[in-house]
């Protein structure tokens, strides 16, 4: 990674932009070492069964480990945790996290709170004045492929926001995701990571674009053409069949199956509009969500 550029922090949008997903990815490490620590049972259930509470916590660990590996060397085995042959992208993530697992140990276990911490303060010292667009090498999401620093921060954010949910709702222990916070999830990493995670075979034949308005912003163009996806942000104007007005944490919530877009739409969380609003619930079934 020694061609990642340097930037002048906060000297454009981006910039300062990448700057608030840091300083909340690093609040947001800090919350959840700090809930690891009031867990009482991590042999509990969490809210993504069959893991348990300390399943979510290992998993936060080995997601913080894989993305601070591309600029440490940390870990570079990575035949031993990537599938073989050709897998879809959710049967790809599907392995990698449940042999990442195993790459936090038991007596790493009895000490989750001060490791999610270690390793989410070493992620951001190692990135500390890059680029947003320095490449991250992933490659459990397929070969060869990397992602901007932008993409990668808001991904680590989404995972400590939303395992920490997981986590708390095992533990039955308050956890809250700001806005703000969700924000930047959507803005960071949305526009790099749908696409990627499109359903191919339900998305066949289909032409829908969705104009995806989140209160506060971002917006998001996102276009499903015939197998493939495209998201834009703050694409220039076109003709939509479907506008979804969305609050940031509900859609953030809704986009990883924490809770039903039908639930929403009848709560008023998210609302359709546009020439065809009756499209709206059909919007997550174009993506998977491992």
């Amino acid at each position: 990674m020694g061609t990642a550029g340097r930037f002048d922090a906060g000297a454009d949008e981006h910039g300062a932009e990448h700057d608030r997903a840091r300083a909340a990815l690093r609040a947001a490490v800090r919350r959840l070492a700090r809930l690891l620590g009031d867990v009482p049972d991590p042999g509990a259930p969490s809210g993504v069964p069959p893991w348990t509470v300390g399943d979510v916590g290992a998993h936060v660990c080995a997601v913080y480990v894989a993305y601070g590996s591309a600029f440490t060397q940390e870990f570079q085995d990575w035949d031993s945790v990537l599938p073989a042959g050709e897998r879809t992208f959710a049967e790809r993530v599907a392995s990698v996290n449940a042999k990442a697992l195993g790459l936090i140990g038991e007596e790493a276990r009895t000490r989750l709170g001060a490791l999610v911490l270690e390793r989410g303060d070493t992620f951001l010292r190692v990135t500390e004045g890059l680029a947003p667009d320095a490449p991250v090498t992933t490659p459990w999401y397929g070969p060869g492929v990397t992602i901007t620093l932008a993409a990668a921060t808001g991904m680590m954010l989404s995972e400590t926001l939303l395992h920490g949910l997981d986590i708390a709702r095992g533990a039955r222990l308050p956890w809250a995701i700001a806005p703000d916070d969700a924000r930047l999830v959507l803005g960071q990493s949305m526009p790099t990571m749908m696409p990627f995670a499109v359903d191919a075979a339900r998305a066949r034949g289909v032409r829908i674009a969705f104009d995806l308005a989140v209160e506060g912003g971002p917006r998001l163009a996102v276009v499903v053409d015939d197998g493939t996806a495209t998201v834009t942000r703050d694409a220039p104007p076109r003709a939509y069949d479907c506008r979804i007005t969305t609050d940031p944490t509900t859609f953030l919530l809704i986009a990883f199956r924490r809770v039903p877009l039908w639930k929403a739409i009848v709560r008023g969380a998210m609302r359709p509009g546009g020439r065809r609003p009756w499209l709206a619930p059909r919007l997550n079934g174009f993506f998977v969500s491992p």
